[in-house]
């Protein structure tokens, strides 16, 4: 059984909440949140390093510290692909992608759609699927994380205790917007990381180092005996408990089961461009840089801090098998429901487990403040791409002509409905099944964003593709992914004790190879009905592609578009208190945010600008980070 929480472990909890409520406080009082750009995009006033930590810890949220060192216990360091890939993707974005989004001129994913290929459609279905995305993979998930780790370490009640996150990430984000949740980003960053850190030492320790995990993973099998008789189960031997024989592998064969590395290159890394270089959680962090110096830096640090998840997080699951394979590895359905109360797996609460059995007091509760700070820091992320999506995207085009005042206390009502669903969600995650949470959330997003994927590359890099070939395209592979997403869930994998009866399509197809596919199809359709239909004009492929960077002078082909509006006074004492709450600063809130064509092409120009000396430095150290992730896949697949 897992140790308890004692007074000092709760301590440390509490110095968190209250550091980070005075950082997020004090991000909110010195920011400018009256405007758009502020809001939204932090002033597009961050630095390389705020940046950096929060594309870091926007990504490693509580599904991470469950879900990977969860598939770390079962499978071994496959899971670990995921990690070193983003690494070299991140830098895709940052030397990519980020420039066409800072050229362009767009504060959102789908206005980058809208503008590169014109009409509303394609705008209004992506964002729409941004937002599903948000509520049923990383929503849910996080907070099925989040309760899971509560229970196995506190025993408080699950309900108080994720409203209670939930509301506190939300006050932050509705009152701070980006600027808050970025600097607050900052700090659980430095405590994921040690926190992380540490118990990786002492767990590495416990087993004789990294050799020793290779070799007694192979060997962490369960005490059949013993489980029988503790819980009175009877054992047919159908249930795989010995680790599979490519444990040690991160690219596997083919047909493997976890990442058969065909499936992983042509399927998986396309659906993760669309996490990496098409997610307004994501990219809207990056386009809160000064510069794209600074966008560029963010990138690479991040892609740095992307080697460590496999070392603090996926190798400590391994360990935990190593250590509780009696509790981790289920003989039988029932054996996994009497020790986790879930029928599909128990290596959800390897991380936890090992947290609470192997670490001293005081650091127990620097492992509960990390893991509520991986929670809040994807409910931050989510709570502010999301308003901006719905905001820019969907209220505006609603509301033409709204003011900026508006757009902003629209922006935050949002957030207090994204909160609404959250609390609502709560007993459904709470009653969701186990299994490998982390593989859950891939199999979703490679269901439906390959499509996606497909059209953003199609749209930067080539000219010819118009809305209507980008459309169609997407729709046939949405319908395609959706129609084998809910197959899949119709057609449940059933307990280990029990036959496989699904059809071959479902059970013998990775999820992998049905993603390329779906990106293929949807490149293909699109290509050949942009060939078939009239070219887009030249508006829709003004600062919207690659080629355009590649022109020594833009001109005044540049259009920044910037949100106007002006509000009128109001005297009204609950219209003064919103005022203050949401960071309105009397006639700096009233003042039109416009530049004339002048100003945007020099702030643009400014934007893209690269020193010559720091233009070095940054190629040098994309270089060495990407000869990093490639050493990492090279070593860790031998």
């Amino acid at each position: 059984m897992a140790s308890s929480m004692e007074a000092a472990d709760i301590a440390v909890v509490a110095l968190y909440f209250v550091l980070v409520l005075c950082i997020g406080f004090f991000a909110m009082w010195k920011s400018n949140r009256s405007t758009v750009s502020g809001y939204f995009l932090a002033g597009r006033s961050m630095t390389w390093a705020v940046i950096g930590a929060s594309l870091f810890v926007s990504n490693i949220g509580s599904e991470h510290f469950i879900g990977l060192a969860g598939s770390g216990a079962a499978s071994g360091f496959a899971v670990g692909a995921w990690e070193f890939n983003a690494l070299l993707l991140l830098q895709f974005l940052g030397w990519v992608f980020i420039p066409v989004y800072i050229l362009s001129g767009v504060y959102t994913m789908p206005e980058y759609l809208c503008k590169r290929y014109g009409g509303k459609r394609i705008k209004v279905y992506f964002a729409s699927l941004s937002l599903l995305l948000y509520i049923f993979t990383k929503l849910s998930v996080d907070l099925y994380a989040g309760a899971l780790f509560i229970q196995e370490s506190l025993g408080w009640n699950l309900y108080l205790s994720v409203i209670l996150l939930i509301c506190m990430t939300a006050l932050l984000t509705i009152t701070g917007g980006l600027v808050a949740v970025i600097y607050t980003d900052t700090l659980q960053a430095f405590l994921m990381i040690s926190g992380a850190f540490i118990l990786m030492v002492i767990s590495l320790v416990e087993v004789g180092g990294l050799e020793g995990v290779r070799e007694k993973y192979m060997q962490a099998t369960p005490n059949v005996t013993e489980i029988q008789i503790q819980y009175n189960l009877t054992y047919t031997n159908s249930c795989r408990i010995h680790p599979k024989p490519h444990s040690l592998k991160l690219l596997r064969d083919p047909m493997d089961e976890d990442i058969p590395w065909p499936g992983f290159l042509l399927g998986q890394t396309p659906a993760s461009i669309w996490y990496w270089c098409a997610d307004q959680v994501i990219v809207q962090r990056v386009l809160a840089a000064k510069n794209i110096m600074h966008a560029k830096g963010a990138t690479l640090m991040a892609g740095f801090l992307k080697i460590l998840p496999m070392f603090i997080i996926v190798i400590p699951g391994m360990i935990s098998r190593i250590l509780y394979a009696d509790e981790l590895v289920c003989i039988s359905p029932e054996h996994c429901l009497q020790v986790c109360g879930s029928k599909a797996g128990c290596s959800n609460i390897a991380y936890p487990r090992l947290v609470m059995n192997i670490l001293p007091v005081g650091l127990r509760g620097l492992m509960m403040a990390v893991m509520i700070a991986a929670l809040m820091s994807d409910l931050d992320s989510i709570f502010n791409s999301a308003s901006t999506i719905f905001t820019l995207d969907i209220y505006k085009m609603i509301r033409k002509y709204a003011s900026s005042k508006e757009l902003m206390i629209v922006g935050r009502l949002f957030v207090l409905f994204m909160v609404a669903i959250s609390i609502a969600w709560v007993p459904v995650i709470i009653e969701m099944q186990g299994g490998q949470m982390y593989l859950y959330i891939q199999e979703v997003a490679d269901y439906l964003t390959p499509p996606v994927a497909a059209v953003f590359l199609l749209g930067i890099f080539w000219k010819r593709c118009n809305e209507t070939g980008a459309f169609y395209g997407a729709m046939v592979g949405f319908v395609l992914g959706a129609t084998r997403l809910i197959l899949a869930f119709v057609y449940r994998e059933p307990p280990c004790n029990q036959p496989d009866n699904r059809p071959s399509f479902i059970k013998d197809i990775h999820y992998m190879y049905v993603a390329a596919g779906l990106f293929w199809i949807t490149g293909t359709l699109a290509v050949v009905i942009s060939l078939c239909t009239p070219p887009p004009s030249k508006e829709q492929i003004r600062n919207t592609t690659i080629w355009d960077l590649l022109k020594e002078k833009l001109g005044d082909r540049v259009d920044v578009k910037l949100l106007v509006g002006s509000d009128s006074s109001t005297s009204d004492c609950t219209m003064k208190t919103i005022d203050w709450f949401c960071g309105f600063k009397g006639q700096s809130a009233q003042r039109p945010e416009t530049r004339n064509a002048e100003e945007s092409e020099a702030l643009i120009l400014a934007m893209l600008y690269e020193t010559p000396k720091i233009k070095i430095l940054l190629n040098t150290g994309l270089v060495v980070v990407c000869s990093v992730g490639i050493f990492m896949f090279v070593y860790f697949s031998l």
